[in-house]
């Protein structure tokens, strides 16, 4: 993190633990067959309440950066 100059926190998951928590596994879907997590999007709040999220079934989808910025403006 510090060598790439990352400003915001990065989660790592290696033992699944976040991921099944907000329901986020993809049983077997990687390329390999193994479990991976699916493509998520979250707004969450400085309580650490979850705000918004995005959650899509494929990997190429993501959220527009207008529609997150849309979101966090719908918050205030």
């Amino acid at each position: 993190m510090k060598k790439t100059g990352y400003t915001f926190p990065l989660l790592s998951d290696p033992d699944t633990e976040t991921i099944r928590r907000y329901d986020l596994l993809h049983k077997g879907e990687s390329p390999g067959g193994h479990d991976i997590a699916r493509p998520a999007e979250f707004l969450v709040d400085r309580n650490s309440i979850v705000r918004w999220r995005n959650l899509t079934e494929d990997l190429r989808i993501r959220a527009r950066p207008e529609q997150m910025l849309e979101a966090a403006r719908s918050l205030r």
